[in-house]
């Protein structure tokens, strides 16, 4: 699934990270506690939460993610954005809450950590 799929799939948009818009994802996870997605996933691809700070980031960029899905409306800092054009991360968010986000994801395709 692609990037831009992914976006359309959780009514959401790319806010960061364009140029990954045909990029294809085949893993996600969906945590707001950033020591579960260190110690549990070990795949590149979609990390989603609604945990909104720097270090969403920067464990994206440690556990070599592809990019972080922001869910129930949480809009990512332009410091956040700007770390994440660093790390090549792309960025979407969602109003949706996170399990119909990872619910919907899941039926379309996307497989979780295996």
């Amino acid at each position: 699934m692609t990037v831009e799929q992914i976006a359309r799939t959780v009514d959401g948009s790319i806010v960061c990270g364009e140029k990954f818009r045909s990029k294809e994802i085949a893993t996600a996870c969906g945590s707001d506690m950033m020591s579960d997605v260190m110690a549990f996933y070990h795949d590149r691809g979609l990390l989603l939460t609604g945990l909104i700070n720097i270090q969403v980031i920067r464990t994206a960029s440690l556990l070599d993610l592809d990019g972080v899905c922001f869910v129930r409306g949480k809009k990512p800092t332009q410091e956040m954005t700007g770390l994440a054009e660093e790390n090549n991360l792309f960025i979407i968010e969602t109003d949706l809450p996170m399990f119909p986000a990872c619910g919907k994801l899941f039926a379309a395709g996307l497989k979780g950590n295996e």
